[in-house]
């Protein structure tokens, strides 16, 4: 077995392992993604941003079984540069929350908003969490 299969192997066994804790059935259809993104929003626009964000977080997670986790945080010095660390199922899962109404809606309210956005493409090496 290569290190990459082995590596594949794992992340599936983590994300398998996920599902299980939780008590969701768990089909693993590929690799996760794992999604960061880098932005910086226009100071006086940033309440009606965190409001668009909260909206569109909170909508993926009710209703989209293929996002597994969104977290938004900001820089403590600077509340403008907002970070997001995004996990999907597999790439299908990121494809359709790419394409889903209540993505596209966020997109469009906030594009005057975001002042710059970086995607930063990751290889995931571990993933855990722990329920609360």
């Amino acid at each position: 077995m290569t290190g990459r299969q082995a590596l594949l192997l794992g992340t599936s066994l983590v994300t398998a392992l996920w599902f299980w804790q939780r008590g969701t059935a768990a089909v693993v259809v590929g690799s996760p993604i794992v999604r960061i993104a880098e932005l910086e929003i226009d100071s006086p626009q940033l309440d009606a941003y965190k409001l668009a964000l909260k909206e569109e977080i909170e909508t993926s997670i009710r209703v989209e079984p293929g996002v597994l986790t969104l977290y938004a945080v900001s820089l403590k010095e600077h509340p403008e540069q907002v970070r997001l660390f995004e996990t999907y199922r597999d790439a299908a899962a990121y494809e359709s929350h790419i394409q889903s109404p209540h993505f596209k809606t966020y997109k469009d309210r906030t594009r005057q908003m975001v002042k710059l956005l970086t995607l930063v493409e990751t290889e995931p090496i571990l993933l855990g969490s722990k329920s609360r």
